[in-house]
């Protein structure tokens, strides 16, 4: 079996951060593992208060995964604060995996702002050149690369611009827009569009999430990364369109959908 490791932030509610890519990667028949980074206190509708884990415990959690197993992809999420994502860094560098992906996690469903505005630099200079794939939604890659972004020529070019501090790939995406979904690949040298039907909905806490780990399970299990890009935006749209009312928020994502759907297999004998 394929390993993914998540380093992000806990969502106690379920929907988002390292829950949601546990979940994920279960879906896709990848192992997930975590390092937690931060504990937030949040549900559907509002984050109530985060607190952060120290870097030394960071990279404790970090060392005791690699130490013992092989990992396949990581997906990195909500990192909050410099000294969070320095720890991250010098473990990236020290262990060196494959297949990184960096959802440059910094606002909540809500608004809740969940990284400190001063640790974008950081994470322009420590986490940034480590990706094999960044996928900012527009507010984030307006930040990153400090462009407004009105369209897809802007999306492009912010693509354009982040490509240039380091990652292998760099997928902008278009969630926030108006019309299709679309979402822009680059890779340097060309752009590549993946689109999906705009599903109306207000049920979509922890969509960057899922789609994020979504895209580094497609990887752990060998898919190249439009492949992988693909079928990561089928799951997250059919995860969306199928997405749960909990809560008096915004509701998650259904991450199990397809086995809900076609349920269990029952050819084993639960009390053997």
């Amino acid at each position: 079996m394929k390993k993914a490791l998540t380093i992000a932030g806990s969502d106690c509610s379920g929907g988002a951060g390292i829950q949601a890519d546990v979940k994920t990667f279960s879906a896709h028949g990848v192992f997930g593992m975590s390092v937690i980074v931060s504990v937030v206190a949040e549900n559907t509708s509002r984050v109530i208060d985060i607190q952060d884990v120290t870097p030394d415990m960071i990279k404790k959690q970090i060392d005791a995964i690699f130490e013992d197993i092989e990992v396949d992809a990581v997906k990195i999420g909500m990192l909050s604060q410099p000294a969070c994502m320095e720890a991250v860094a010098d473990k990236l560098k020290e262990y060196k995996p494959q297949n990184i992906v960096v959802d440059p996690v910094m606002y909540a469903k809500n608004g809740c702002a969940l990284m400190n505005p001063d640790a974008i630099d950081t994470l322009i200079q420590e986490i940034i050149p480590l990706a094999d794939l960044i996928t900012p939604n527009i507010p984030e890659a307006e930040k990153i690369a400090g462009i407004p972004i009105h369209s897809t020529a802007d999306m492009e070019q912010a693509a354009k611009l982040i490509y240039q501090m380091g990652p292998k790939y760099v997928l902008v995406k278009g969630g926030h827009a108006d019309g299709d979904a679309l979402d822009i690949l680059y890779d340097g040298e060309q752009f590549f569009y993946v689109s999906s039907e705009r599903i109306h909905t207000k049920n979509t806490h922890g969509t960057g999430c899922t789609y994020s780990s979504a895209i580094a399970a497609n990887l752990a299990l060998g898919m190249n990364m439009q492949t992988a890009l693909e079928q990561a935006k089928h799951y997250v749209t059919t995860a969306i369109r199928h997405a749960l009312p909990i809560g008096k928020g915004h509701g998650p994502t259904h991450h199990f959908y397809e086995l809900y759907k076609n349920g269990l297999s029952t050819g084993g004998n639960m009390h053997e």
